[in-house]
């Protein structure tokens, strides 16, 4: 039996793939989660191609079954998907952000990913609509070696990352200099300086470079996890007091739209929201990464370890419901920020569903950083096919249609629906016996399910509460769900 999603994962993304570019890409649709556009890759590839292709290919341990991922991709009901408009139909993804018109919601993260002229012109070639470039200061900056860590689990591609990086190594003239031959050679393109100081002066003749460069916006670095010196990075975005001034001053100093940047290493996000809107600031970059401890030998600095920044796919339920404490925040509405900043989300997104659900949390405008870091520039194609997709599914032509579409839909916990559940469902036909609900539900759950002899589940009624702890252990899918019910009495 095989499982689209753990078989295409299953692919190394290989540069110049052995394979051909057109399976490649295939393959690489299905991995970020845009079925729409495999199926259509698929079908347009002949057997004969695909044989040669999965003959070519150099995974380390056996070539993927690119033959079976095209009749499942093609066959399978539960991956139909509606919709045939063709790309030239797709709607737009055209968003307004802090003013700005942006071709599409999708910007690099300021880091390690945006860090001289070559490499954020081959991202905005490639389809990005702009770039926060990395965090320009007057510091001496001298990175440690090695600098990256990560979390894995049972042989999956990280879920975890952990970087000690800091900011721009480069001269900060030149720096304004990358940013203004940017600007003038891709003047579509929207190119936001980020900036850290240590005095007010620094900051205002920081933020002033940034608009004679050409740049479109300013983002303030009030969040880095990691800095050496006291008074800076996140030191500044866990005090509001820091916040208010620094934003204050920058947005009095210049003309284009400031957007402070802010850490999750706080209680919450409220009264930093506050501040910022009362400085003055125009949006808000949020979350940058969270601070963290890893203990692997192999990224050890000279037998050391410290406390530094941690990031991808992990951290995104903690950086929604940090965007989610200022969209969705009565408080907030009540002073009237929605009206007058923009969210811009960070945190763990990696296919067009993430960045989507930024959106859908009131987001117009989101950034990338770690999964670029994992699989290059050239995820954008999915992240633009995959969501432009979905809107046409759904009929819709305008990306602002989705913004906040989610937030009526977020209550307390204590509004949850108490009364009703929804029983598991076992599908016979996709179970293969493995027996991990039974563990999982006898040992972490209600001991609500038999396991016999014919190795197929069974639920049982009288004691299943609905936790569906089954499903999520589930691998094959094999679990689902049945009809909401009112709760036995």
């Amino acid at each position: 039996m095989l499982h689209i999603n753990e078989e295409a994962a299953r692919c190394l993304l290989c540069e110049n793939a052995p394979c051909g570019a057109k399976v490649a890409r295939t393959v690489r649709a299905l991995r970020f989660e845009n079925l729409w556009t495999a199926r259509e890759l698929f079908s347009e590839l002949t057997d004969a191609e695909i044989a040669a292709a999965e003959k070519a290919c150099i995974h380390y341990d056996k070539p993927i079954r690119i033959a079976e991922l095209k009749a499942k991709c093609l066959a399978d009901a539960s991956q139909q998907v509606a919709g045939k408009a063709t790309t030239e139909a797709l709607p737009s993804l055209e968003l307004n952000f802090c003013d700005m018109v942006c071709e599409n919601p999708f910007f690099l993260a300021s880091s390690a990913v945006c860090t001289n002229y070559e490499m954020v012109a081959r991202a905005l070639e490639a389809g990005w609509a702009g770039v926060f470039y990395k965090t320009i200061s007057k510091q001496d900056i001298r990175e440690v070696s090695p600098r990256f860590d990560a979390m894995r689990k049972e042989g999956t591609p990280f879920v975890g990352f952990r970087n000690m990086e800091q900011l721009s190594e480069n001269p900060y003239e030149v720096d304004f200099d990358i940013l203004h031959r940017l600007k003038v050679n891709y003047p579509t393109k929207r190119i936001i300086a980020s900036i850290m100081g240590q005095t007010e002066e620094e900051w205002i003749e920081l933020a002033k470079m940034a608009e004679d460069a050409g740049c479109d916006a300013v983002e303030l670095n009030f969040s880095c996890p990691q800095m050496r010196l006291s008074g800076l990075g996140s030191d500044i975005g866990q005090n509001n007091e820091l916040i208010l001034l620094y934003t204050s001053i920058v947005s009095a100093a210049v003309k284009i739209p400031v957007i402070p940047k802010m850490t999750p290493n706080v209680k919450g996000l409220t009264k930093p929201a506050l501040s910022c809107f009362f400085g003055g600031a125009h949006g808000i970059s949020a979350i940058n990464t969270i601070k963290s401890i890893t203990m692997s030998h192999e990224a050890e600095v000279s037998e050391k370890k410290t406390v530094s920044g941690y990031s991808g796919k992990a951290v995104k339920p903690i950086a929604l419901r940090m965007i989610y404490e200022m969209t969705g925040n009565p408080i907030l509405h009540k002073a009237g920020i929605e009206k007058h900043m923009d969210i811009s989300g960070i945190g763990g997104i990696e296919t067009w569903r993430d960045a989507l659900e930024f959106i859908q949390l009131g987001c117009r405008n989101v950034q990338v950083c770690t999964s670029v870091m994992q699989y290059g520039y050239r995820i954008i194609d999915d992240l633009i096919l995959g969501l432009q997709h979905y809107m046409a599914e759904r009929g819709i032509v305008e990306l602002k249609k989705l913004v906040g579409e989610e937030l009526k839909n977020i209550v307390l916990p204590h509004d949850l629906d108490r009364e009703t559940m929804v029983f598991p469902k076992v599908d016979r036909e996709k179970c293969i016996g493995c027996g991990r609900c039974y563990i999982s539900c006898w040992d972490g759950g209600h001991q609500a399910i038999e396991f016999g002899e014919d190795r197929k589940p069974k639920i049982i009624g009288q004691k299943c509460v609905g936790c569906h702890l089954c499903r999520l252990v589930c691998p094959t899918g094999a679990m689902g769900m049945a009809k909401r019910m009112a709760k036995r009495v």
